[in-house]
Protein backbone atom coordinates (compact mmCIF):
# COMPACT_ATOMS: atom_id res chain seq x y z
CA UNK A 1 0.00 0.00 0.00
CA UNK A 2 1.43 3.41 -1.02
CA UNK A 3 2.49 5.60 1.22
CA UNK A 4 0.11 8.62 2.32
CA UNK A 5 2.65 10.96 3.12
CA UNK A 6 5.90 11.93 0.44
CA UNK A 7 8.55 13.03 2.93
CA UNK A 8 10.71 16.14 2.51
CA UNK A 9 13.56 13.36 0.69
CA UNK A 10 11.56 12.47 -1.89
CA UNK A 11 10.22 16.35 -2.48
CA UNK A 12 13.71 17.20 -2.76
CA UNK A 13 14.61 14.92 -5.36
CA UNK A 14 11.43 16.25 -7.65
CA UNK A 15 12.66 19.66 -7.09
CA UNK A 16 15.90 19.05 -7.87
CA UNK A 17 15.19 17.80 -11.26
CA UNK A 18 12.91 20.49 -11.72
CA UNK A 19 15.51 23.18 -11.06
CA UNK A 20 17.88 21.66 -13.32
CA UNK A 21 15.24 22.20 -16.29
CA UNK A 22 14.92 25.54 -15.28
CA UNK A 23 18.14 26.24 -15.38
CA UNK A 24 18.13 27.83 -11.70
CA UNK A 25 19.82 26.21 -8.11
CA UNK A 26 17.65 24.56 -5.38
CA UNK A 27 19.28 25.57 -2.44
CA UNK A 28 17.91 24.17 0.06
CA UNK A 29 14.26 22.13 0.81
CA UNK A 30 12.29 22.43 4.49
CA UNK A 31 9.35 21.74 6.48
CA UNK A 32 8.81 23.41 9.61
CA UNK A 33 5.94 23.43 11.87
CA UNK A 34 5.19 27.47 12.78
CA UNK A 35 2.26 28.75 14.88
CA UNK A 36 0.13 28.95 11.53
CA UNK A 37 0.50 25.80 9.96
CA UNK A 38 3.11 23.34 8.52
CA UNK A 39 5.18 25.25 5.44
CA UNK A 40 7.08 23.56 2.59
CA UNK A 41 9.73 26.12 2.09
CA UNK A 42 11.67 25.64 -1.39
CA UNK A 43 14.62 28.33 -2.08
CA UNK A 44 16.01 28.50 -5.38
CA UNK A 45 18.84 31.10 -7.01
CA UNK A 46 20.09 31.68 -10.34
CA UNK A 47 23.83 33.34 -10.62
CA UNK A 48 22.30 36.85 -11.80
CA UNK A 49 19.54 36.54 -9.40
CA UNK A 50 15.83 35.10 -9.14
CA UNK A 51 13.18 37.20 -10.31
CA UNK A 52 9.85 37.14 -9.37
CA UNK A 53 8.84 35.35 -13.09
CA UNK A 54 11.33 32.53 -11.88
CA UNK A 55 9.88 31.83 -8.43
CA UNK A 56 6.19 31.56 -9.80
CA UNK A 57 7.08 29.60 -13.04
CA UNK A 58 8.57 26.66 -9.82
CA UNK A 59 6.23 27.16 -7.90
CA UNK A 60 3.36 26.26 -10.64
CA UNK A 61 5.75 23.49 -11.69
CA UNK A 62 6.70 22.07 -8.26
CA UNK A 63 2.86 22.24 -6.61
CA UNK A 64 1.15 19.06 -8.19
CA UNK A 65 4.24 16.79 -7.98
CA UNK A 66 4.00 17.27 -4.39
CA UNK A 67 1.04 16.78 -3.21
CA UNK A 68 1.09 13.95 -0.87
CA UNK A 69 3.48 15.71 1.29
CA UNK A 70 1.75 16.99 4.62
CA UNK A 71 1.66 20.88 4.54
CA UNK A 72 -0.38 23.97 4.84
CA UNK A 73 1.53 26.60 3.13
CA UNK A 74 4.10 26.05 0.57
CA UNK A 75 6.59 28.54 -0.57
CA UNK A 76 8.69 29.53 -3.04
CA UNK A 77 11.83 32.09 -2.48
CA UNK A 78 15.13 32.85 -2.85
CA UNK A 79 17.28 32.10 0.06
CA UNK A 80 18.52 36.49 0.49
CA UNK A 81 22.17 37.71 0.36
CA UNK A 82 22.75 36.77 3.78
CA UNK A 83 21.48 32.99 3.76
CA UNK A 84 23.76 30.49 5.90
CA UNK A 85 26.21 27.99 4.16
CA UNK A 86 25.66 24.77 4.33
CA UNK A 87 27.56 23.06 1.33
CA UNK A 88 30.73 23.26 -0.02
CA UNK A 89 29.33 24.90 -3.11
CA UNK A 90 28.30 27.64 -0.56
CA UNK A 91 31.92 27.89 0.84
CA UNK A 92 33.78 28.03 -2.37
CA UNK A 93 31.08 30.60 -3.74
CA UNK A 94 31.91 33.01 -0.37
CA UNK A 95 35.61 32.66 -0.32
CA UNK A 96 37.45 35.98 0.15
CA UNK A 97 34.18 37.60 1.54
CA UNK A 98 33.41 38.59 5.12
CA UNK A 99 31.45 35.96 7.01
CA UNK A 100 30.11 36.15 10.43
CA UNK A 101 30.27 32.56 12.41
CA UNK A 102 28.59 31.67 15.42
CA UNK A 103 29.16 28.61 17.74
CA UNK A 104 27.65 25.99 19.91
CA UNK A 105 29.96 26.49 22.64
CA UNK A 106 32.24 29.24 23.52
CA UNK A 107 35.61 29.25 21.84
CA UNK A 108 38.26 31.13 24.26
CA UNK A 109 35.29 32.98 26.09
CA UNK A 110 32.95 33.70 22.42
CA UNK A 111 30.68 32.26 20.75
CA UNK A 112 30.38 35.05 17.21
CA UNK A 113 33.13 35.66 15.53
CA UNK A 114 33.81 38.11 12.15
CA UNK A 115 36.47 37.32 9.25
CA UNK A 116 37.36 36.85 5.81
CA UNK A 117 36.31 33.08 4.53
CA UNK A 118 39.69 31.31 3.82
CA UNK A 119 37.42 28.30 2.99
CA UNK A 120 35.70 24.78 4.12
CA UNK A 121 38.99 23.01 5.09
CA UNK A 122 39.51 19.01 6.28
CA UNK A 123 36.07 19.33 8.12
CA UNK A 124 37.28 23.02 9.74
CA UNK A 125 35.65 26.19 8.72
CA UNK A 126 38.43 29.11 8.45
CA UNK A 127 38.13 32.60 9.20
CA UNK A 128 40.92 35.15 9.11
CA UNK A 129 40.32 38.29 11.15
CA UNK A 130 41.47 41.66 10.94
CA UNK A 131 43.96 41.20 12.84
CA UNK A 132 45.13 38.83 10.38
CA UNK A 133 44.60 35.77 13.29
CA UNK A 134 43.83 32.65 11.41
CA UNK A 135 40.96 30.88 12.93
CA UNK A 136 39.97 27.29 12.88
CA UNK A 137 36.36 26.20 14.15
CA UNK A 138 35.32 22.17 13.35
CA UNK A 139 32.20 22.60 11.41
CA UNK A 140 30.19 20.35 13.87
CA UNK A 141 31.04 23.05 16.87
CA UNK A 142 29.40 25.49 14.44
CA UNK A 143 25.54 26.73 14.70
CA UNK A 144 25.85 29.36 11.32
CA UNK A 145 27.84 31.07 8.92
CA UNK A 146 26.77 33.23 6.94
CA UNK A 147 27.91 36.54 4.57
CA UNK A 148 27.98 40.13 6.91
CA UNK A 149 25.94 42.61 5.44
CA UNK A 150 27.30 45.61 6.17
CA UNK A 151 25.81 49.20 5.15
CA UNK A 152 27.20 52.53 5.79
CA UNK A 153 25.46 56.20 5.77
CA UNK A 154 25.59 56.28 1.67
CA UNK A 155 23.96 52.67 2.20
CA UNK A 156 21.05 54.31 3.82
CA UNK A 157 20.56 57.70 2.25
CA UNK A 158 18.07 57.84 -0.55
CA UNK A 159 18.94 58.39 -3.73
CA UNK A 160 16.92 61.22 -4.48
CA UNK A 161 15.50 64.20 -2.15
CA UNK A 162 12.15 63.77 -1.50
CA UNK A 163 9.81 67.08 -2.83
CA UNK A 164 7.90 68.71 -0.73
CA UNK A 165 4.46 69.78 -1.37
CA UNK A 166 3.76 72.85 -2.54
CA UNK A 167 1.52 75.65 -0.60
Amino acid sequence: MPSKSMPVREAREIAQKIAAEMDVELVDVELVKEPTGHFLRFYIEKPDGIALNDLEAFHRRILPLVERVEYDYMEVSSPGADRPLKTERDFERCQGMVVELKTYRPVNGCKQFTGELVGLQDGEVVITTDGSETLRFPQKGVAIVRPLIEFDEEDLQDDAPVQQPSK
